[in-house]
């Protein structure tokens, strides 16, 4: 009899490839596997599922958070026939684990399962704990978390401090770069701007201008710029208008690719994309949406720029000048690129969906898939082999101490929490030994 696992949740990339990581891992271990995913008609899941061959089953449910008062009214009075269809879901399928990825979909999957007495499990991908996992914190069996600041909420009997699953593709391209990284780097020539499977206004806006003045107007570097859907056509005839030689895509499908293909990211800073950036190790300028809970893209983007792989823009200083210049000159300089490259790929656990299966498969006795990947769940407090760096042991090391941070928080080892948030603070007094290796924004250290 095969097991049966029901993938609960979406609306957004980033929500939804983690998912789609352990579900790849599952399927690499156990080939007969059933999986039902359970997401919204508005969601991502639905076009990228479908064409996939995946069986997905839909729902109606609606936001609490952020919502007009007769919006959040509408939202509370569809509740109740929302977990009614979920109730359904589980019994007719009969799941032995239901996994929420968060999303819209992912509350009443993962209350109706406990309800039911069906083992839960959910992945939170982001430093600030979303307003559904922190309602069923209490509920689920496992609570497979990125970030050191997410286990508390959870507590140690239900946590596992793992990193953020990244797709197979993602596991590849970063084998290759380690086992070829000349052709490797040498077939990074595009650039990549990533708005998210919605788009970026701001992205959008200004990118197109920037690039243009970045030198490339007329030259040989391609442009992979994800629009989202809303404004696709506008980029498209701005790209064209301004002579840049641009491919304008509402849904990038080979993501993988498109990473590897990059001598330069350009995107925001939601933890999902962070963690395929350093998977495949690649150098990003990071614009964090603004006004994320707890501002937790911009912890995650100055964090990477304090180690070194990124550089860090804020939304209320992006300018097309400003922007162009620094992508001209990250252009014209392949050391710092490699440098950027390598400091990502060292933060990188591309390993991440294996440790949550292993970990499935201890707490379920699922014996016979056990052990089929290399992942590794790292006890809070406990640091990963070879983590320690030089940089630890100096108190005074606030960049140092924010790198380890992050560098901790994808591998899924403990974080060090720097008593400096300001990266301007941060980046002002670097250790001796971050001097010799780092550089940041237009400082070098040299």
């Amino acid at each position: 009899m095969s097991r049966k696992v029901i993938v609960a949740g979406g609306g957004t990339g980033g929500h939804l490839f983690p998912g789609l990581a352990v579900v790849e891992e599952l399927r690499r271990r156990d080939p007969q596997v059933e999986i039902l995913f359970v997401g919204t008609e508005r969601g991502i899941e639905a076009r990228v599922l479908p064409p996939r061959g995946e069986r997905l089953e839909t729902m109606e449910v609606t936001p609490l958070k952020g919502q007009s008062p007769i919006a959040l009214m509408k939202s509370v009075a569809r509740l109740p026939g929302a977990l009614g269809r979920a109730s359904a879901l589980v019994r007719d399928f009969g799941p032995d684990l239901v996994l929420g990825v968060g999303g819209y979909a992912s509350g009443p999957l993962l209350l109706a399962a406990s309800r039911l007495g069906v083992p839960t499990a959910l992945l939170e991908q982001n430093a600030h704990v979303g307003l559904t996992n922190r309602l069923l914190a209490g509920r689920v069996g496992r609570a497979y978390v990125t970030f050191q600041e997410t286990f508390a909420r959870f507590g140690e009997q239900r946590a596992r401090l793992v990193g953020n699953p990244v797709r197979r593709d993602f596991v590849s391209a970063a084998q290759r770069a380690v086992t070829d990284p000349v052709g490797f780097e040498a077939r990074a020539t595009d650039i990549l701007v990533l708005g998210g499977s919605q788009g970026a206004r701001a992205l959008n806006q200004t990118v197109p201008a920037a690039l243009a003045k970045a030198g490339l107007a007329g030259g040989t570097v391609r442009v992979v710029h994800q629009s989202g859907a809303a404004m696709r056509d506008e980029v498209e005839q701005r790209y064209r208008e301004l002579g840049v030689n641009a491919e304008v895509k509402t849904f990038i499908d080979d993501m993988a690719r498109a990473y590897a293909n990059a001598a330069i990211i350009v995107g925001r800073a939601g933890a999902t994309t962070l963690a395929e950036i350093c998977a495949v190790g690649r150098p990003a300028v990071l614009i964090p949406f603004p006004f994320a809970a707890d501002d937790h893209q911009g912890k995650n983007a100055e964090a990477l720029q304090a180690a070194g792989a990124a550089v860090c823009v804020r939304e209320e200083g992006l300018t097309p000048e400003g922007l162009g210049a620094l992508v001209r000159d990250l252009l014209a300089d392949a050391p710092r690129r490699r440098a950027m490259s390598d400091a990502a790929r060292g933060l990188g656990r591309p390993d991440a969906a294996a440790a949550i299966v292993d970990d499935v498969c201890d707490w379920l006795g699922w014996d016979d898939v056990r052990g089929g990947g290399s992942g590794e769940v790292t006890e809070p407090g406990e640091l990963a082999e070879g983590d320690e760096t030089d940089e630890q042991d100096d108190p005074a090391s606030a960049a140092g101490q924010e790198a380890e941070r992050v560098s901790q928080s994808l591998r899924g080892a403990r974080p060090y929490i720097p008593r400096v948030r300001d990266a301007r603070a941060v980046l002002s007094a670097p250790s001796p030994a971050l001097r010799r290796r780092l550089t940041v924004g237009d400082a070098s250290w040299e």
